[in-house]
């Protein structure tokens, strides 16, 4: 059997069921790990294959492609790794020829689930992600903590009590081992990661109160991916959430979420300045806390600001002359004070459609200016097309859980995703025909990707150049929102013209022109210097538009060791905000209790901004 499986032996030739076909690939696949033969468990996968690893075997967020990229990796982890015990966890299935199973494994120092897809030549696709250090095991389940120490003690000190020793001492008399900044959805979901698993650490923000960041934001916006895609760690919401969050809301729920997961959270605390010591080994930080100036001296930092970076803010000649108000989309105030007047916002993707919708709503004359195409995917559409299998009703009614479908998403390498995304938006397109027609014909300029592959990937390559259709669409498509095209000559007094001479005469002008990479928060907080040594934040080097090669394989400097010694990046929508902490959380607990984390594949710098 074993030399059938290495020559890659056609699988019905040997009338295999899909579970032995899996059992024999595991034994044979640990068989080799374990005598450190690595050619032949190289040998196991298919000539075009992919390992992709969370964690488990790299400390990274890596992928090998081939036998050669498996064989590279192999050769410098397989020691410290040591895998043992691969075996499956569900029964196996098979479709169009290709076997898929779910699988779980232990390491020299954790254990780890992953998902394995078998064609006949061997491994097609291979998931092994990180779930949990030995040792290190978070409290829950069986090993929920008691809460109390039942029995009569004079001394005893409550919940409370410890609660506020605690928040009185980290920061001041003893330091946080990681300090996070940025306390959105992302920052708040490591910090309740950090604290389940014992890692001293705080949270720090600049606004008032956890979930400022959505409730001080435009009153139209809202969450425009579906509830069952957005859950944060431990606390999903509940069965009768909205499938559509409001921002105040989520703002709740995050402010909410903080106390209950007992984060620890530093509310009006702005971050000033930070410097790493090559020889102590920890950041210097100097933040002011509600007035108060203070030093914090954690060993790890972590900027969780999002996807994105700083706003891109144009500039353009006569700006200092114009009377109205002008602002970036990230500053709008709401539509409310610009009832009956004029309004241009420059730019055609998310933040720009919501802004004019709201707009819209409050009786303001808003022309939309479009620079450069963008891809439109209606809201149900994308629900039932494209998250349906996974994030829906009907995925948890067939017995598709958040973990498992989170996993899904992730086993797809990024180097083929955009096949498996293609044939979504064929059907899209198809089923929401009328609505292209219409809204092309109303002359807005629509694209479906550099290959077709539409939304997911625009967001994963670029993180901007699309929108998913709640309403404005439609406005756009009637003429309630009326367009413009081209690139921003000048604005005078009380207009903005275009480069082709057309003036649009404005109140107000909005400008929804995006977000640099987020290494530009490094530039700012610690130096250029540092910014430059990290490189780029985002994208997969696709050399699509936005997205320059050469090929990365996975987002650049998210959620794994950046070139910089313990600086990290945290960030992206709530799914990723969820899924993604839970591997940057093993790799800092990992270094606070000194466990060896041999990096394979640290990030390489192609870019700098």
């Amino acid at each position: 059997m074993t030399e059938l499986i290495s020559r890659g032996a056609v699988w019905p030739e040997l009338d295999l069921s899909p579970q032995d076909r899996v059992d024999t690939w595991l034994i044979e696949f640990e068989a080799a790990l374990a005598a450190r033969d690595i050619g032949r468990a190289a040998g196991m996968f298919a000539t075009d294959s992919f390992w992709r690893d969370l964690v488990a075997f790299t400390w990274n967020i890596k992928t090998v492609e081939g036998r050669e990229g498996v064989t590279d990796m192999l050769t410098s982890q397989l020691d410290a790794a040591s895998p043992s015990n691969f075996r499956t966890t569900d029964t196996p299935a098979e479709a169009d020829g290709v076997v898929s199973a779910w699988i779980s494994f232990e390491t020299a120092t954790g254990r780890g689930i992953g998902h394995l897809r078998l064609k006949e030549e061997g491994a097609w696709t291979l998931l092994t992600a990180a779930q949990e250090l030995k040792g290190y095991e978070e409290g829950k389940g069986q090993r929920r903590p008691k809460g109390v120490v039942h029995g009569a003690n004079k001394s005893r000190v409550t919940w409370a009590e410890q609660r506020a020793i605690e928040e009185k001492e980290l920061g001041y008399t003893a330091q946080p081992y990681v300090l996070i900044i940025g306390g959105g959805q992302g920052g708040i979901a490591l910090g309740a990661r950090m604290r389940q698993l014992g890692v001293p650490a705080i949270v720090v923000d600049k606004h008032e109160r956890p979930g400022d960041q959505w409730r001080k934001r435009y009153k139209s916006l809202c969450l425009h991916d579906p509830v069952w895609y957005d859950h944060l760690p431990y606390m999903p919401f509940p069965e009768n959430w909205p499938v559509f969050t409001p921002k105040d809301k989520i703002g709740d729920w995050l402010e909410m979420y903080t106390r209950v997961m007992e984060v620890p959270y530093w509310s009006s605390t702005t971050c000033t300045s930070a410097a790493f010591n090559e020889e102590t080994k920890e950041w210097t930080v100097h933040v002011n806390r509600d007035g108060e100036d203070l030093v914090l001296r954690p060993k790890q930092l972590v900027l969780a600001t999002g996807m994105s970076g700083k706003p891109n803010v144009p500039t353009f000649p006569g700006q200092e002359k114009f009377q109205g108000d002008q602002h970036h989309s990230s500053q709008h105030p709401g539509p409310d004070k610009y009832a009956g007047k004029r309004a241009v916002v420059i730019g055609a993707n998310n933040s720009a459609h919501d802004i004019c919708a709201a707009l819209w709503e409050s009786d303001v004359d808003v022309t939309m200016v479009q620079r450069s195409s963008t891809h439109i995917v209606k809201s149900d559409s994308l629900m039932e097309i494209g998250l349906g299998d996974l994030y829906s009703e009907r995925a948890l009614a067939e017995g598709m859980t958040t973990q498992k479908a989170d996993l899904t998403f992730a086993s797809i390498p990024y180097r083929i995703m955009h096949e498996f995304q293609i044939p979504v938006y064929d059907k899209i397109r198809e089923r929401d025909s009328d609505f292209y027609d219409r809204l092309e014909k109303a002359g807005f300029k629509h694209d479906w990707g550099d290959d077709g592959s539409g939304l997911f990937m625009k967001y994963l390559r670029r993180g901007s150049g699309y929108y998913i259709d709640v309403g404005a669409s439609e406005l756009v498509a009637d003429g309630e929102i009326k367009l413009a095209h081209g690139n921003v000559r000048e604005l005078t007094e009380n207009s903005v013209i275009l480069e082709d001479g057309t003036e649009l005469e404005a109140d107000v002008v909005v400008y929804a022109t995006g977000y640099g990479s987020m290494n530009g928060w490094a530039s700012d907080l610690i130096g250029q210097e540092v910014a430059d040594k990290v490189g780029k934040c985002w994208g997969l080097g696709s050399d699509t538009t936005k997205d320059p090669g050469p090929w990365e394989g996975e987002q650049r400097n998210m959620w794994k060791p950046t070139q910089q010694e313990a600086l990290w990046f945290h960030g992206g929508n709530l799914h990723q905000s969820r899924h993604y902490s839970l591997y940057l959380a093993l790799q800092l607990k990992a270094r606070y209790e000194g466990l060896p984390t041999p990096v394979y594949g640290l990030q390489e710098v192609h870019h700098l901004s």
